[in-house]
């Protein structure tokens, strides 16, 4: 079976789940594994372009690719054989992955996340948009156990409470 897989980064626990996910996919399809981030300038919108300069825009651009060769880089020695390629683009999550994998014979790989009350109400769902819009196979992982862990120690010291009550 050949074709892309591409999946959505940006850098996260979540997003590292994905990658892992998307590779074992690549070496079991024999594809190409293609990584995005997308990125939108402070302020994000179409509104945007008027109140960033150039220079904002591309240290902006720059960062996020600085922040995916980085995350590429150390994700290389867990997967050998599996050689990520990296695309930056500017644009909201969702549709700059359905319009990387927009070949029927792709499949795409998004992150599920946790997604508390207030998270939903203010960020649409990258993996609904996905599975509403795209033209290949989505594959939704869910976070590692080790997340939510990681999220619970999180919520216990901003709340300041013991961890070992």
């Amino acid at each position: 079976m050949r074709g892309r897989v591409v999946v959505g980064v940006n850098g996260s626990l979540g997003s590292l789940t994905a990658l892992h996910a998307a590779a074992a996919q690549a070496r079991a399809r024999d594809a190409e594994l293609l990584a995005v981030l997308a990125w939108q300038p402070p302020g994000g919108g179409p509104g945007s372009r008027a109140a960033c300069g150039h220079s904002v825009l591309t240290e902006c651009r720059d960062a996020a690719v600085d922040r995916l060769r980085l995350f590429l880089a150390d994700f290389g020695a867990c997967w050998p054989g599996v050689t990520p390629v990296g695309r930056v683009v500017r644009g909201t999550p969702g549709a700059a992955l359905v319009d990387a994998a927009r070949d029927p014979g792709d499949l795409l790989v998004v992150g599920t996340g946790s997604r508390g009350p207030l998270l939903r109400a203010l960020r649409p769902s990258v993996v609904r948009y996905c599975l509403a819009h795209a033209a290949c196979p989505v594959l939704a992982v869910v976070p590692s156990p080790l997340q939510a862990g990681l999220d619970h120690l999180h919520r216990r010291g901003t709340w300041r409470v013991p961890v070992d009550s």
